[in-house]
C-alpha cells in the first residue's frame, strides 16, 4: 500500500486515517457524508481546523486525478487543493484521494435551491461562473470532459460567484486544445447543466425564477463571447493604436491580465495596418494587484471591490492633509498606492473585521463581509438620504444581515429528492 502525500508538513493529521478499510466503513466522530450525486463513495472528514473529502475510486483514476489537480493547482487555476494518494491495496480494493475541503464554498444544489442565499440572478451568476472556468481551462490546454454543475463549486465573490472544479476524472492536459475539443467539451457541459437543472427542478427545489432551458441555452453564446474577448485578433489602423489599450482595458475588466501579446505591421493597400493578437492571457488582475499592495488573498471581484474602497480611502487621507497643510503650511506629497493602501488595511479593513463577533466570525470570508459591509452602507445612504459612515452601517449589518446569513465556512450540501431508475 502506498499513501502519496503532497505538502505533508500543512496536513500532517492525514496519516491518521484508517486508509486500510474500505471507505463505508470508515466509522469516524467527525466525518460526514457528501450528499448530492456521486460515482464513488465520497465522505468528509473534520481532522483540527480543516475538513477533508475522501473518495474511494480505482488506483488508475486516483493517480491520475491527483496528478492532474495538482497541476492545475501549480498553474494557478481554482481548484481543490490534492492532499494525499492511496494505491495498492493489500486486498486490491480501490484507492482513495484525498482533497482539502474549500471552506465557504456552496454546492450549486443549496446555491439555487432557494433558500435565501441573496444573490441576485442566480441562473446567470452561476452561469458565468461555470463558463468562466471553463474558458480558464481551455486557454490552459486542459480538456474536462465532464464539466457540469456537481463537479464544481462556487464561492461567494462581491456579489458575483467563483467557480472551482473539483472532479477531474475525465480530465485531459495538452499543450492547446483542438476547436474541436473545445466544442465537445463545451457540448458536453450543457447537457450536463441542463440535466442539473431538471434534477433539482423534478425535486422542487429549483428557485421559481430560474428556467432550466432558458440557463443552459446561453452557454455556448457567452463562452464564444468570453473566449473571443480573450484570444481574438484586431486589425486598425496604424495611426489607431489607442485601441490596443481600449482591449487591455475590457480585459482588465473581466479580470484578465495579458501576459504576452503579438503586434504584427503590415503594409497594405489602405495604408499600413497593424494586427493585434493576445498570445498569453491570465486571469486574476485585481486579486493579484490587490494582494501585491496588502497581501490579502481574495477572489477576484472581492478584490475590485476592496481595491475601489482603497482608492476612497486614499482620496479621504488627501482631503485629510490637504486641510492639515492649509493649516500648518506644511509642503503636501503625494502618498503612493502603497502605503495609501497599507494605511486602509491597518486603519479599516482590519478594525472593522476585528468587530464581528466571534460566533459570527466564520459565517464569511472576512473579504466577502467588507463587501456586503460597504453594500449595505450604500443602501442606507440611499435610504436615509445622507452620507452613512462605515463605522455607522457596521451594527446594523451585524444584526440585520450577518446574524441571519447561514454559516458557510463548512457548508457540505442538503439532500435532494432522489428520482426513480425505471427499467
Amino acid at each position: 500500500m502506498r499513501l502519496q502525500l503532497a505538502s505533508p508538513s500543512d496536513h500532517p493529521a492525514i496519516t491518521t486515517l484508517p486508509f486500510g478499510l474500505r471507505l463505508e466503513a470508515w466509522d469516524l466522530p467527525t466525518m460526514h457524508g457528501v450528499l448530492g450525486l456521486h460515482r464513488h463513495v465520497v465522505r468528509a472528514v473534520e481532522l483540527g481546523e480543516a475538513t477533508y473529502v475522501v473518495k474511494e475510486l480505482p488506483d488508475d483514476l486516483v493517480r491520475r486525478e491527483y496528478r492532474l489537480l495538482r497541476e492545475l493547482a501549480d498553474d494557478g487555476l481554482p481548484t481543490a487543493e490534492v492532499v494525499a494518494a492511496l494505491t495498492g491495496k493489500a486486498d486490491h480494493t480501490d484507492g482513495m484521494l484525498v482533497t482539502r475541503h474549500l471552506d465557504y464554498s456552496i454546492p450549486y444544489r443549496s446555491l439555487l435551491s432557494g433558500r435565501g442565499l441573496r444573490i441576485p440572478y442566480l441562473g446567470e451568476r452561476v452561469l458565468d461562473a461555470l463558463v468562466g472556468l471553463l474558458v480558464r481551462l481551455h486557454l490552459a490546454g486542459f480538456y474536462w470532459g465532464d464539466c457540469s454543475l456537481s463537479n464544481s463549486l462556487f464561492r461567494r465573490d462581491a456579489g458575483a460567484l467563483s467557480a472551482y472544479v473539483i472532479d477531474v476524472e475525465t480530465g485531459e492536459r495538452h499543450p492547446s486544445l483542438t476547436n474541436g475539443q473545445r466544442s465537445l467539451d463545451l457540448q458536453i457541459a450543457t447537457e450536463n447543466v441542463a440535466g442539473g437543472l431538471l434534477d433539482l427542478q423534478a425535486a422542487r427545489r429549483l428557485a421559481a425564477d430560474i428556467d432550466p432551458w432558458e440557463v443552459t441555452g446561453q452557454i455556448e453564446d457567452r463562452y464564444h463571447g468570453l473566449w473571443a474577448e480573450l484570444t481574438a485578433e484586431d486589425e486598425i489602423g496604424y495611426d489607431e493604436t489607442f485601441r490596443i489599450e481600449e482591449r487591455l482595458d475590457r480585459l482588465h475588466d473581466l479580470g484578465y491580465d495579458v501576459e504576452e501579446m503579438d503586434i504584427i505591421r503590415d503594409p497594405g493597400r489602405d495604408g499600413e495596418r497593424l494586427t493585434f493578437i493576445p498570445r498569453v492571457v491570465e486571469h486574476g488582475f485585481h486579486a493579484e494587484r490587490l494582494k501585491n499592495l496588502t497581501g490579502l488573498e481574495t477572489t477576484e471581484n472581492q478584490a475590485r471591490r476592496l481595491l475601489g474602497d482603497i482608492r476612497a480611502f486614499g482620496q479621504q487621507l488627501a482631503e485629510t492633509r490637504e486641510a492639515e497643510m492649509e493649516r500648518t503650511g506644511a509642503k503636501l506629497r503625494t502618498l503612493p498606492e502603497n502605503v495609501v493602501a497599507v494605511r486602509w488595511l491597518d486603519q479599516r479593513f482590519e478594525p472593522i473585521i476585528a468587530r464581528v463577533p466571534p460566533a459570527l466570525a466564520s459565517k464569511l470570508e472576512a473579504a466577502e463581509v467588507f463587501h456586503q459591509l460597504l453594500e449595505h452602507r450604500w443602501f442606507l445612504s440611499e435610504e436615509q438620504g445622507v452620507d452613512v459612515s462605515i463605522d455607522d452601517a457596521f451594527e446594523s449589518y451585524v444584526t440585520d444581515v450577518l446574524a441571519a446569513a447561514p454559516d458557510e465556512q463548512l457548508h457540505l450540501g442538503e439532500v435532494t429528492a432522489e428520482i426513480p431508475i425505471v427499467g
